[in-house]
């Protein structure tokens, strides 16, 4: 067989199998560019345009509608506190619940446990929303305290209503990246750091801890970047007193139609998120040594 006969045939295997990755890839690649690629350039185009007389987009290339996002500086600032507070709120309350399942729950009920934690995505949230709006409301836990003594307490219509709204819809979310986490860890790892003498504290933030960080970011990220963008929570349980900047591009889009200065926010929008990202796989490769932060 001649000496170049090998490296042409194999050069034609490998175009087979690129030109076969490729044909398998085309269905996802071309569905993300149709309904990803495509809209976020529409977007993009619409920011830098100015707004038709009778509402709209109207082609123009400005950046004014970037220079105007002051104007929306309340909708920025409760998005850029209430987000991240409620995330950490979730995870406050997500941690010990995914530790219990993933260490300390027995084996046959664990799944009837997860399914439990899984159960509240089975009913709107708009529903469940809706039941909070009556427990937080004058005929809910305000009637209860009136009974006992305790008078005009608001609760609705506050962020503290806000972020119980939070932390009640987005808390599956925060759990389950942390206990697939807490599932895989090497159990003789905790049982090396206890039989070398270390407290269980220090077993905890060591090891259990350090290793379920990915998990941690995993589920921070997730809840964080949902945040960024969530609408209903802030309307329903805010009472239009609490605006995110869901609200906002809500108002700008159907509204006042004013859809370059929406497009230059849901580009602003869009760049934070991308932020929170960078930053939580840095920090989960920094401290936990993970390669990657993978949203579930």
């Amino acid at each position: 067989m001649p000496a170049g006969t090998g490296a042409v045939s194999m050069h034609g295997n490998r175009f087979r199998r690129n030109f076969l990755t490729a044909l398998l890839l085309a269905p996802a690649t071309a569905w993300l560019v149709v309904f990803l690629v495509l809209p976020f350039i529409a977007i993009a185009v619409f920011s830098v345009g100015e707004r038709a007389p009778e509402g709209g987009y109207q082609a123009a290339f400005t950046l004014a509608q970037y220079a105007n996002l002051p104007a929306r500086a309340t909708a920025f600032w409760n998005t850029m506190v209430l987000a991240p507070v409620g995330a950490l709120a979730c995870l406050l309350v997500a941690y010990p619940v995914a530790y219990y399942l993933a260490l300390q729950a027995p084996q046959r009920w664990r799944l009837i446990l997860l399914a439990l934690v899984v159960i509240p995505f089975w009913t709107s949230l708009l529903m469940r929303t809706y039941a909070w709006m009556y427990i937080l409301g004058g005929r809910g836990i305000p009637a209860l305290l009136a009974f006992a003594g305790i008078e005009d307490v608001r609760l609705i219509n506050t962020p503290g209503a806000v972020l119980l709204g939070i932390v009640y819809g987005y808390l599956p979310l925060m759990i389950l990246p942390i206990y697939v986490s807490l599932e895989r860890l090497d159990r003789r790892l905790l049982e090396a750091s206890a039989d070398l003498g270390a407290r269980p504290l220090s077993t905890f933030l060591g090891v259990t801890l350090k290793l379920s960080l990915p998990g941690v970011m995993t589920g921070f990220s997730l809840v964080m970047i949902l945040l960024l963008g969530e609408y209903l929570i802030p309307t329903l349980l805010g009472g239009g007193k609490v605006f995110f900047i869901g609200n906002a591009l809500v108002d700008l889009f159907l509204q006042s139609r004013n859809w370059p200065f929406g497009s230059a926010i849901a580009i602003t929008l869009v760049l934070v998120s991308v932020v929170v990202l960078i930053v939580a796989n840095r920090i989960s490769n920094r401290v936990a040594g993970a390669r990657r932060v993978d949203l579930i």
